[in-house]
């Protein structure tokens, strides 16, 4: 992703706490605690650390995460990436080298209602 499609920064040396609602894309390279909410991408760089809840629809990861992420359409593991917590999404790409330490839920293949053979239903 290209540093001109991003449309805010959280610099390398900053402490941000919160909650961080955003639009399009961000990058976060500081240090973040708290919540981040998007239908957008989050890029976390090498450097960063975030601690808590992320819902966005696509991470992109190579620093550090500890909690909750869930990404609507794809997460992202680059090779420096170290994530520590549970992830729920539908597609995961992961470069070797990259640490995950948590349960993953990519949702089921098929439909939530019971099967009940014939058998069953007798």
């Amino acid at each position: 992703m290209a540093r001109d499609e991003i449309n805010a920064f959280l610099g390398a040396g900053t402490n941000y706490q919160g909650k961080l609602h955003f639009q399009g894309a961000v990058r976060i390279d500081g240090n973040f605690r708290g919540e981040v909410v998007s239908d957008g991408t989050l890029v976390v760089g090498q450097e960063a650390v975030v601690e808590g809840l992320i819902r966005v629809g696509q991470l992109v990861l190579s620093g550090n995460i500890q909690g909750e992420v869930e990404a609507a359409t794809k997460v992202v593991l680059h090779k420096t990436a170290n994530l520590q917590g549970n992830i729920k999404t539908p597609v995961l790409v992961v470069e070797e080298g990259a640490v995950l330490e948590g349960q993953l839920d990519m949702g089921s293949l098929g439909s939530s209602a019971p099967i009940v053979s014939e058998e069953e239903s007798d």
